[in-house]
């Protein structure tokens, strides 16, 4: 759809996508970025083509089947405390809203309860702010029990300070008597107390959930597997390139936040290694404060993860906007985005670009630094993909050291203990003992040095 900037022209032609039938306007009340400003919100957007803003807000709509009657642009000078744009600005658009019979309209910025009242008042429609709207999709996307107990808590925590919007009703009084007579308590803080109720149900159920998670987790650190994470921008291609990489089955499609919750599969490695993948949520720009707490259990993959990587869709206009909206939420996480030892950044759909563009994007990927290298990939196509299972073989390989020792055969209880917290890359029976190339953690290099006398391994 081709975004408008309503910006008082009255002479401005419709856009093509405006139609009688459409029942949702996207809104993209972008603030002006000032000559000079050092605000930084300001300066974040300014990295940010208005136009792609515009069109990732309608996606977030489409997401969840909604029908788009226009997108336009509503350019905002100063936020107003009432009503977020200008009150000029509110009247011409409930005349489009009118006009186009509009029933709901998404307001691509986050509003406070007191301006999503007010707007509602004046559009005589319902109207919804990017937290809302990332809210909705997130309760549709989530499968699992955690990913629900997460989405609905997020919710409601979003819906507690939203009560006074235009439900006049919830302002009736509810009589006691005995020693609770008097006035009584509001319908609205009856309803607070319930959610409130509710919230700290969940909490205590995620609780649960979570301490299986980490059971889970505890259960594959006892097995010699590492941890690879999937991390990047919603809609990047983080989960076809878990396809083509486990060759799993995971819903893959060309939609906003496709994947909600997490999954893990094999990666086998070039030399015959293995791993764990997870593939997670994507991130967004301006992803909600409660989501982002929200979904901590289900990052916790994230967190504990040997090798992240962070795929990128390279082919996007804002290629390098998303890149920072990404590591802001993982430092969110407590993680560091130049971790240069952990993470690998995964150029994604090299596919899209002709051979000269590709081959300018080889080139600046080799002058980047040895230390912060770039994987160039298509997920779709598989080129690039050997590079990278081979560059993940690598980090892994680096975080660890290999070991060759000689066992007792008849030491069964040393033998297992080594297939539980090493990983055994060879092992020949010779004269009743048991010659072994082992790999282990820095963590675990004593106890096996200690114990089965072992010596650093020399390559053949």
């Amino acid at each position: 759809m081709e975004p408008r900037n309503f910006d008082g022209d009255a002479d401005r032609p419709r856009s093509a996508g405006a139609t009688q039938t459409g029942r949702v306007l996207v809104i993209g009340p972008y603030l002006r970025v000032r000559a000079g400003s050092a605000d930084v919100q300001s300066v974040t957007h300014a990295l940010r083509d208005t136009e792609a803003r515009l069109d990732e807000a309608a996606g977030l709509a489409r997401a969840i089947d909604l029908v788009i009657a226009d997108a336009i642009v509503a350019p905002v000078s100063q936020i107003r405390p009432a009503t977020y744009i200008g009150k000029g600005k509110v009247e011409e658009i409930a005349g489009l809203i009118k006009t186009l019979e509009v029933e709901l309209v998404v307001m691509d910025c986050a509003l406070s309860p007191i301006q999503q009242r007010n707007l509602e008042k004046e559009w005589h429609a319902k109207v919804l702010d990017r937290t809302g709207l990332i809210l909705e999709i997130f309760g549709r996307r989530a499968k699992t029990r955690e990913g629900s107990l997460q989405v609905e808590l997020a919710h409601l925590n979003y819906q507690r300070s939203r009560l006074v919007r235009s439900w006049t009703h919830l302002e009736r009084q509810r009589g006691g008597f005995g020693f609770m007579g008097g006035p009584g308590e509001t319908q609205i803080e009856a309803d607070r107390r319930l959610i409130q109720e509710r919230i700290s149900k969940l909490e205590s159920e995620l609780k649960k959930v979570q301490a299986t998670r980490r059971l889970h987790r505890a259960g594959r650190q006892r097995v010699p597997y590492r941890v690879v994470a999937l991390v990047g921008y919603t809609n990047a291609g983080k989960s076809t390139l878990f396809n083509r990489l486990t060759r799993a089955d995971v819903q893959a499609a060309d939609m906003l936040f496709a994947t909600l919750d997490p999954t893990l599969r094999a990666l086998n490695l070039p030399h015959g290694g293995k791993a764990m993948l997870s593939d997670t949520v994507g991130f967004i720009s301006n992803l909600p404060t409660q989501l982002v707490a929200a979904f901590r259990a289900t990052l916790e993959e994230v967190l504990e993860a040997d090798v992240i990587l962070h795929v990128r869709d390279i082919s996007h206009e804002d290629a390098e906007a998303q890149q920072s909206d990404v590591d802001a939420v993982l430092r969110q996480l407590g993680i560091n985005p130049d971790d240069s030892g952990r993470i690998i950044e995964v150029w994604n759909k090299i596919d899209r670009f002709d051979p000269e563009q590709r081959e300018e994007l080889l080139n600046i990927a080799a002058r980047r630094p040895e230390d912060h290298p770039a994987m160039l990939v298509s997920a779709v196509s598989g080129e690039g993909v050997d590079a990278l299972l081979a560059a993940i073989e690598q980090r892994l390989a680096a975080k660890r050291i290999t070991l060759d020792l000689s066992i007792d055969a008849a030491d069964g209880a040393g033998i297992s203990w080594l297939h539980r917290n090493a990983e055994v890359l060879s092992k020949e029976l010779h004269d009743g003992r048991f010659d072994m190339t082992v790999r282990v953690d820095e963590t675990k290099r004593d106890i096996v040095v200690n114990r089965f006398d072992a010596v650093p391994h020399l390559p053949a």
